[in-house]
Parts: structure tokens; sequence; C-alpha cells
């Protein structure tokens, strides 16, 4: 192994995405087959062996049922991988693959590893959201005291933003209705034929199902809101209720791999770099508003790098609700053509432990057919937090 070096992006696939739901596109696959059939195919499409990988990490969310037994060991297995190979499941809840890469580059860099395989997934038809609390809760009497008034969940949260930033119901569905624009016309111009793979065990999943083209905000209009309830209404009286499932991301089903190394190895093997990862950071923030932490990310990432948002020739930021990006852009001063250029989650699905590697396959994806340099990523996560990645295409 080196001793130091500079950690490159090889490559990343991933599968389409599926609804979360029974019937959906992909919810007759098992997740681990879903992780597995990613992981097979990002060694196939640059001729590795499973023998050269060091190690393999792998996001998760709800690690429990079909997702549980470190999943990310179980698919290494499935996927026909060498036994002596390692792997770790990891959680940073939205951000958990996204963390993966972090964590790899990081071990690269050191010199602890030379080739490492990151990725997530997440079956949300077949786990769903918030099973790994089932029969318990997260909630211990020490937190309780903490936050006497509660905590509440990310619905209410991205509404609490809503009305922070000012953001009225029809600037989150125009945001929503645009996402679904950007993707449906990615699909239509091929942009995605790089990335995504076929699934074997869903020969029918050959896009992403939640895209929906013509989307349009009279539309969207009139959907009602999700989290309202007499109790939060009470509690939250300035919030008129704005979050509705047309502005949210929609509970997906998906996986997705990348491939990172060293630059030697890389030279080595005669491998092409993709991309160099310029800078990194991880906050917390108010878990409370719980969906800001991108805020104070991107300006840590900013710092620590040298550069400024107008450096930047397209950011990610995952669109968990409209809110998060839109309040993301007022703080930030950032360009709305720049944000999310391809559509964001809100079209695109956001299968939980899978989506910091979708966004990473979309934004080398853009910067590459666009001719840009430098792009940012950054996920708000459960428990007020967030992680923030600089990337240089090369």
């Amino acid at each position: 192994m080196s001793t130091r070096s500079e950690a490159v992006l090889i490559d990343v696939v991933r599968t389409p995405v599926g609804r979360g739901k029974p019937g959906g596109s992909l919810s007759d696959v098992h997740p681990v087959d879903l992780a597995a059939g990613v992981l097979a195919a990002v060694l196939e499409r640059n001729g590795l062996e499973s023998t050269q990988v060091d190690d393999v990490m792998l996001g998760c969310v709800s690690q429990v049922g079909d997702q549980s037994m470190n999943i990310a060991r179980q698919a290494v297995l499935a996927a026909g991988f060498d036994e002596r190979v390692p792997a770790t499941t990891i959680d940073r809840q939205c951000g958990s693959s996204q963390q993966a890469v972090h964590f790899a580059a990081a071990g690269i860099a050191a010199g602890h590893n030379d080739i490492v395989v990151v990725g997530g997934v997440e079956s949300m038809s077949r786990v769903p959201l918030g099973a790994s609390a089932a029969g318990g809760s997260p909630m211990s009497p020490r937190l309780r005291e903490r936050y006497r008034s509660g905590l509440v969940n990310q619905g209410v949260s991205a509404e609490l933003i809503a009305h922070r930033w000012g953001l009225g119901r029809d600037a989150l569905d125009a945001f929503a209705a645009e996402s679904h624009a950007r993707a449906a016309r990615a699909w239509q111009d091929g942009f995605f034929e790089r990335t995504v793979i076929a699934v074997p065990e869903a020969p029918d999943a050959a896009t992403d199902e939640t895209v929906r083209e013509g989307t349009t905000v009279d539309r969207l209009g009139g959907l009602p809101a999700s989290f309202r309830t007499d109790a939060l209404a009470a509690r939250f009286p300035e919030i008129d209720w704005r979050i509705t499932p047309g502005n949210s991301s929609p509970l997906t089903d998906g996986a997705s791999a990348a491939l990172l190394m060293s630059a030697e190895r890389a030279q080595q093997l005669g491998l092409t770099p993709r991309a160099r990862f310029r800078a990194f950071d991880v906050v917390g923030d108010d878990p409370l508003m719980m969906l800001t932490g991108p805020i104070p990310a991107t300006r840590r990432v900013l710092e620590r790098s040298g550069l400024t948002i107008d450096d930047l020739d397209a950011y990610e930021v995952n669109e968990a609700f409209a809110s998060v990006p839109l309040a993301w852009a007022a703080e930030l001063g950032a360009d709305p053509a720049r944000l999310n250029p391809r559509g964001g989650a809100i079209a695109l699905g956001h299968a939980l432990g899978s989506s910091g590697t979708r966004l990473l396959g979309t934004l080398i994806d853009h910067l590459e057919a666009t001719g840009g340099r430098l792009g940012l990523q950054t996920m708000c996560e459960g428990g007020g937090m967030a992680n923030a990645m600089i990337i240089e295409r090369v």
C-alpha cells in the first residue's frame, strides 16, 4: 500500500429507482441483491478482480430485517466477491453513502487503502422508513430531558424551514415541478445512460419510476399538507403547513456504488480518474430544525477549499424537501441554474442509504457533459447533521 496518496474517483453506477411501496419496480428484489448488483458492475466495468479491493463501505439507514446483519458484507458475498474482502455498513442517515465516500477517500489519502468500493442501498418498500425503531424509541430519558419541548419528524422540520425563510407554497411547488422537468429532460437526452445499470431481477425497471413528466404547479397545488396534526398545529401556530407529497422526495428503492482508489494505483492499472476530492466536511446542527445542516457544512467546506460559491460549476443539494435546497440557495447566494441541474430527489427519488453516491454520479456526469470543473455535493441528515464535499473533474 502507498504511504500517502491522492484519492480519485474512477466510476459510479446506480440502479434505476423504484417507488418504495409494494408493486414498485424494484420491490420484489431483495436489497442485498440490489447492492450486490452495483458492486459487481462497478468492478466489471473497470476490469478489476474483487481480490484487488481493500474494503467495501455501504450506507444503509434502516438496518433491520432484509437490511440487517451488516448488509454490506452480505452484498459482498452475494456479488461473488472473494470471501477475504471485508465490508462495513454506515449510518449517517440520509448522507450514509456520502459519508462512505468521505471515509474511503480519507483512508486512501492516509495510505491505509489503495482501492475501496463505496455505495449504499435502501429498499423502502421492503423495510419501511422508521422500521429500525419498531418496538422501541431513540428518545431516552436523558435526551428527553435535554429537549423537553420535544423533537419533531423531518417533515415538520421542513415546515419550520419554509416558515423561517418565507418560502410559500407556490415557490415550493414551482421548485418541485422544475425538478421533475429537469429529470425528465435528462432521461430524454440520454444523460443517465452512462451510470444507470440494469437490474437482472427486475428487467422492466429501465428508468427512474418516480419522475413525473409534465408535472405543473397547478397539479401540485391540489395536494394536501402531509405533516399537520392538531397537536402540532397548536405547538407551532405560525406554520401554515405547506409541505406536501408533491414537494417532498418520494419513498424509493435503489442502490449505487462508486470506485475510489489512489492516483498511483489508477495509473498502475491504466484507469483514468474522473475526479479528485478537493475538500470534505461534516457538521452537526440544530436537531429541531434538523435539515439546515447543509448551510454551515457548505460554508465550512468552501473555507477549507479556499473557494467561493461562484467558483463552483454545479451543486447537488439533496432535495429531501423543496424547502431545504431553497433555504440553502438563499443563504449561500447560489445560482438557481446550477442547483440540481438534472433534477433532484423530488423527481429522482431518495433511497436513503443510496442517495449520497447517486448524487455523486449525477454531479460528475454533469461536469463531464458541460465541461465544468468544480462541483459541490451536500446532504441534510436526520438528527441535524450534514455532509459536504467538493470534487474537481480531472
